[in-house]
């Protein structure tokens, strides 16, 4: 690929969800504003390479859109229309130039919330929000978000156009939500956003245990939404958690890329910056005054590891009271198996251990391979060997990642060998 083309694929992926969004507020289209972006982009493929990227690439790529538009509603006869609200300032006899950059960004923050709540609307399902927000929000192509997944390239294009088809068929108002709905949709937002990280940081198939793109992925969206809505604490909360967490991806596999747990990691290699990003993101959230939200409790428990040089310094006892205040406006199975873990390493194995017992019998958690894997680690400490082999050999039998399941039979095969000698 020549340097240019790799220059337009670079502005591509920062240009084309400002591109969309804006597009999607002229023409009231999701599936059409994607189509005239298309367009602007192979339009620049054919058009850059001789004189190079131009000064204002997401103004020329704006402008072509909107000139193939403007084509688009004049063979549907609706140009006349239509012209007033696309051409104004435009000169329709000319190539397409660099227009006013301030006309065209006054609408950019607008633009981008809209698209963002768009994507995540509750109309659609949970996997197809992730495939929309990816494709719109992520600039990447479908073939991109299948590999990142590990789903046939065929099915996600299917989610897209089904997406685009619910949005459609639902006649979903392309706004922000009222005041009033704002606080339901915006959850929403962020736990696509946070599927989309968690899917990078631990992957649930395949061969790698983690996936950095997608991680570098949602933190892009995160820090982008913190940026359209300032206010609201619980998305600095969000990007404070994925912050401090995707410090530690150096850390988390090994020279072959072996999944190295949280105690076992070089805390040298975490990422600082991120570190002081995280933290200042969380100082943010708590800041503005309202009570903390599942994110920003999140991320206050991931600022204990952080700010630990060591794992004994690690101040548990406060993780602990985190997660009983998670508990509280958050509760859930995986809660409470993290709660469990906190106690068992501030108040003894055995502490957790009980917990634990109780939730092997929770229907929510009978496929969830980390339950016989935190009992299996409370059992080695408590030196009853044999029970804690068949649980981690449980285990490994229930992930769907290579990279845990060699873990896993690892932890049962050590488990032998102590149980022997």
């Amino acid at each position: 690929m020549s340097e240019t083309h790799n220059a337009i694929e670079a502005v591509w992926r920062i240009e084309a969800p400002r591109l969309i969004a804006g597009l999607v507020r002229i023409v009231r289209d999701v599936d059409l504003a994607e189509e005239l972006a298309q367009d602007a982009l192979v339009a620049a493929l054919e058009q850059w390479p001789e004189p190079g990227v131009p000064e204002k690439p997401g103004a020329w790529l704006m402008t072509t859109a909107k000139h193939r538009a403007i084509d688009l509603f004049r063979r549907n006869e609706r140009f006349r229309q239509k012209v007033e609200e696309l051409g104004r300032g435009l000169e329709m006899q000319e190539a397409p130039g660099v227009p006013d950059i301030d006309a065209i960004d006054d609408h950019i923050g607008d633009d981008l919330l809209r698209l963002v709540f768009i994507a995540c609307h509750p109309v659609l399902s949970r996997e197809a929000k992730v495939a929309l927000t990816l494709r719109l929000l992520g600039g990447l192509t479908t073939e991109e978000i299948a590999r990142a997944f590990l789903t046939p390239t065929a099915t996600v294009a299917q989610r897209i156009v089904r997406a685009k088809r619910a949005l459609a068929e639902a006649h979903v108002p392309f706004e922000v939500p009222s005041t009033a709905e704002l606080p339901a949709r915006l959850a929403s937002v962020l736990e696509v956003i946070y599927l989309i990280f968690n899917e990078g940081y631990s992957a649930t198939t395949g061969k790698d245990w983690i996936r950095p793109a997608l991680c570098e992925d949602a933190l892009r969206l995160g820090r982008i939404l913190a940026g359209l809505i300032p206010e609201e604490p619980e998305v600095h909360g969000l990007v404070a958690l994925m912050e401090i967490q995707a410090s530690r991806l150096r850390a988390r596999v090994g020279p072959t890329g072996e999944p190295i747990l949280l105690l076992d990691q070089d805390r040298s290699r975490w990422d600082r910056l991120l570190i002081q990003r995280g933290l200042d993101a969380l100082r943010r959230a708590t800041e503005l005054g309202s009570p903390p939200g599942p994110y920003t409790l999140q991320a206050a428990i991931a600022a204990c590891h952080a700010q630990a040089w060591t794992p004994e310094e690690t101040d548990w006892e406060r993780i602990v009271a985190l997660y009983d205040a998670l508990a509280q406006i958050a509760p859930s199975p995986v809660i409470e198996l993290n709660r469990a873990v906190a106690i068992g390493m501030a108040f003894g194995p055995a502490a957790a251990l009980e917990i634990v017992d109780e939730l092997m019998t929770v229907p929510a958690l009978g496929a969830y391979h980390l339950l016989p894997s935190v009992r299996g680690d409370l059992l080695v400490k408590l030196g009853r060997l044999d029970e804690a082999r068949d649980e981690f050999e449980r285990a490994a039998a229930l992930t769907q990642n290579a990279r845990e399941r060699t873990l896993l039979r690892d932890r049962a095969a050590t488990c032998v060998q102590g149980a022997v000698s």
